[in-house]
């Protein structure tokens, strides 16, 4: 049934259900899948090192002229790990029925976020970001746009991102950190635009910021203001060799209000957040890494003796020494001597002559 499946549509992913089943026929000792099933089975797997995450971009049951530019934007945005849909979708993103569709799609599309956008008489410019994780849906944020200003409206004179490039990502604003939907908001922005995950940068990849702006209105809700702007690299008229940044708005810009969410579930989101024993990394002794991702070293020496450390002498500074061992030397001299004569006169208290050495110094 899976290599019918896989055969007559090239491009659709078997679900789950199929997946499971042909697993479930190889360990049974049934016949094996062909060699292409094999090969897709295993890319679908689970890794170890986490690769982009694409992202799927749907129409709803009605979508606006306004929403549709909007999902083009975002294909501009996230491009190239990203896929646009251009038919209409009967999907209902919290309703159950609906929640299997996406969770179809995105196996289907083979992508792990899915961005639904619909317009209707309740709910006008709305747009459901959901992710998934191991295709079953993790959590949704369903936000209504308020304003929105797109590429388009800013002329073709102002540059645009390079394809592939990492954005830089800036959160302005307490609450991110004091609301729970903003917090878990702020997680879903990140995995949405932050592209491949890469080791190291270079400053001219870095062509565009994100700024996501959180406040209160006036009837105490939560309200996100997006700011893209284009970072232009110039040379520093003060010198050296890194250049200073300037920005330049060039879009997509949006105001953006929370609606409705459906977090993940505490047993989901454990899973979803377990690292493998090989991804994480290795602790080294004796060293640390902070906060800005510095490592930090702590040696361990042996206590050193200063005053046998041998080091360049001037010739003034060895006279000066010389003098001052011989005044130590003398004034130690002179107080054994004193010392000995203090012994000699108690002896000669004591017993009324004096001792035999003494006696023959002066002659007796």
């Amino acid at each position: 049934r899976l290599n019918f499946f896989l055969l007559r549509n090239k491009t659709m992913a078997p679900t789950n259900q199929q997946c499971r089943a042909a697993k479930a026929k190889q360990l049974a000792g049934g016949k094996a899948a062909k060699a292409r099933v094999q090969r897709y089975l295993k890319s679908t797997e689970s890794k170890i090192f986490e690769g982009p995450r694409n992202v799927l971009l749907l129409k709803g049951i009605r979508c606006s002229q306004d929403m549709n530019m909007v999902l083009k934007d975002l294909r501009a945005t996230t491009a190239p790990h990203c896929k646009l849909l251009s038919k209409n979708n009967a999907v209902v993103a919290f309703d159950t029925e609906g929640q299997q569709s996406l969770e179809f799609l995105c196996t289907k599309n083979d992508c792990s976020l899915a961005v639904l956008a619909s317009t209707n008489k309740k709910r006008p410019n709305n747009l459901v970001i959901a992710r998934t994780f191991d295709r079953q849906l993790l959590d949704m944020v369903e936000l209504g746009i308020l304003r929105y200003k797109s590429l388009n409206d800013y002329g073709g004179n102002v540059p645009k991102k390079r394809i592939g490039s990492k954005p830089m990502m800036l959160f302005v604003g307490d609450l991110w950190e004091h609301d729970g939907n903003c917090s878990k908001l702020q997680n879903i922005f990140i995995d949405l635009y932050k592209g491949d995950p890469v080791n190291k940068l270079m400053i001219s990849g870095l062509d565009h910021i994100i700024v996501f702006t959180a406040a209160l209105s006036p009837d105490d809700k939560p309200i996100i203001f997006q700011r893209t702007y284009f970072c232009k690299l110039k040379r520093n008229p003060r010198g050296g060799k890194v250049p200073l940044p300037y920005l330049e708005p060039c879009g997509p810009d949006m105001d953006l209000e929370i609606r409705r969410t459906q977090m993940a579930e505490p047993d989901l989101w454990k899973a979803a957040l377990k690292q493998p024993a090989a991804a994480k990394p290795s602790k080294t002794k004796n060293q640390k890494t902070n906060l800005f991702g510095e490592t930090i070293g702590r040696l361990h020496l042996e206590k050193q003796d200063i005053e046998k450390m041998g080091g360049r002498k001037v010739k003034a500074l060895r006279r000066a020494e010389k003098a001052e061992a011989q005044a130590e030397k003398a004034a130690l001299e002179s107080e054994l001597a004193q010392e000995k004569e203090e012994m000699e006169y108690e002896f000669k208290q004591t017993y009324g002559f004096e001792e035999e050495e003494t006696a023959k110094k002066r002659g007796f």
